[in-house]
């Protein structure tokens, strides 16, 4: 097997979302027996400051930012969908559902931002893609 280098590494993650990342790094994380919890807090960090930038790009609906507005009734499960969807830690997870409306992922595809509004509503979420 070839070895990749950093740079293709980072430039493979690139183009994944937000979602094909969590997912590659619950997998990591379950491979290896590790957890990612301060570099995933980390990483959702400058994803945040990004919110100003997605507003400007409105008209052209190729990314949309799913916007968790309520918790609702079932906080707990809410919670554990945003751990699953964005690959926080607990108390990241926590307090970005107590803080909302916030953005749980953004920039994302259609199907992307499809599927985590799906599973939020699941979990008894009140949420909008924009």
């Amino acid at each position: 097997m070839a070895k990749l280098s950093t740079g293709d590494l980072l430039d493979a993650f690139k183009e994944m979302t937000l979602i094909e990342l969590s997912e590659f790094v619950k997998e990591f994380e379950d491979t290896f027996d590790v957890t990612a919890a301060a570099p995933a807090a980390v990483a959702a960090a400058p994803a945040a400051a990004g919110g100003a930038a997605a507003g400007d790009a409105a008209g052209d609906q190729d990314e949309f930012d799913v916007i968790l507005e309520a918790a609702g009734d079932k906080k707990i499960q809410v919670i554990k969908e945003v751990r699953t969807i964005t690959g926080l830690g607990l108390k990241e997870a926590k307090d970005l559902v107590e803080g909302a409306p916030k953005p749980v992922v953004e920039k994302a595809n259609k199907e992307s931002a499809d599927k985590a509004k799906e599973a939020l509503e699941a979990a008894g979420a009140t949420v909008t893609v924009k």
